[in-house]
Formats: C-alpha cells, structure tokens, sequence
C-alpha cells in the first residue's frame, strides 16, 4: 500500500486517514508498552517503584504542607498524619533494587529496607536545627491493595531535603509578622546554610 501511495503521491498523501485501524491498533500497542497507562502504584511495576516516588516527594517537602499532602495519597494506605513537631533534613537516601536484600512476607507484601544520610532536625516549635549526621534505616511495609502497591507503614516525620528545608524556612520569615520568631527563623536559616558548604 505505502509503495503503492509513492508511485501515486496525489492521491495517497493522507494513506492513514483512509486506513484509520493500523494507525489506531500501532497507537494503543505504543501507549501500552510505554508508561502512558500505568498509574502510581502499580503491580506491573516493583514495589520499590512506589516507595522511591513516595520518598521523592517527601524530599521535595510535599509533607510539609497540608494542600501538597494530597500528592502521596497514591502511595500509602493511612488517610491522615498527626502534626509532626520535627523535620528530618536529609542528604540523600537509597532503595535496594535488589530482591535478595528486601523481606518477602508474601506474594503480595514485602518489607523494603531504605537508608537515609541524615544532616540533622528541624524542631518546628522552637525553630531550631540540631545537627546530627548519621544514616538513618527505615522499613517500609508494602503490600498490595485491589490493584496496587500501597505502603502500609510506617508512619515517621517527614524526610525532607536541605535545600527545599532551607527554602522552605525563607518562605515562613516572608510571612512572619512577629519580630521574636522572626530572629529564630533566621537563626534556623543561617544554621541550614551552614550544612550546605
């Protein structure tokens, strides 16, 4: 048909508008193959893949604002967080990709083992930071739930990235009226700059 459609160019420009089904059928095996379809969480997928999203996220302080919460919903089977006091300011983390190093409950569960280089905490109240580096480990129980994976627990302070830390301070010293906390707050953002060298 294609050679066809060369040898009469006039009337074969537009052979798919004659033809629509390949092109639909090429289209939808395209979309499939791809990531199109898949949603957040889904059991074609690891489980290690909805961890490192939910991780993500939560680096990029998305924990730390209660509009922004709704973007984990995907990710976790608990409907609401309590009011966390503290922030812990991380580096970096990592999520084995290695089946050997994760705990398997079941077909449909399993416990995978991150590892967090934590810089220190923020303490909300007080607008403090206390530096601590240390690696921190955190098991996250995964199972699957109806059609996708869903971490179950646990439920720890958030991890959040010095960098969006540190913007995040200079965003609430915009928006702080108070001269007292003011000063704390700028205590806090020289304390965080101070990690970043």
């Amino acid at each position: 048909m294609l050679n066809e459609c060369v040898m009469r160019r006039s009337t074969c420009e537009r052979w798919w508008t004659l033809h629509p089904l390949p092109l639909t059928v090429f289209l939808a095996l395209l979309l499939i193959a791809s990531d199109g379809l898949a949603r957040p969480g889904d059991l074609i997928k690891p489980p290690t893949e909805v961890v490192k999203q939910y991780i993500s996220l939560d680096m990029k302080g998305a924990r730390l604002e209660a509009m922004s919460k709704e973007v984990l919903k995907p990710y976790i089977n608990w409907k609401d967080e309590p009011a966390w006091g503290q922030v812990v300011v991380i580096e970096s983390y990592t999520v084995p990709d290695d089946v050997k190093r994760w705990e398997i409950i079941s077909a449909t569960e399993a416990i995978i083992p991150v590892e967090f280089k934590v810089l220190g905490s923020v303490y909300l109240e007080s607008a403090a930071f206390l530096p601590e580096t240390r690696t921190e480990r955190v098991r996250f129980r995964v199972k699957a739930v109806i059609d996708r994976w869903r971490i179950m627990e646990p439920l720890y302070p958030p991890h959040v990235g010095q960098k969006r830390m540190l913007n995040h301070v200079r965003q609430a010293m915009l928006q702080e009226t108070d001269a007292s906390h003011l000063a704390k707050l700028t205590e806090l953002r020289d304390e965080l700059k101070k990690i970043q060298r």
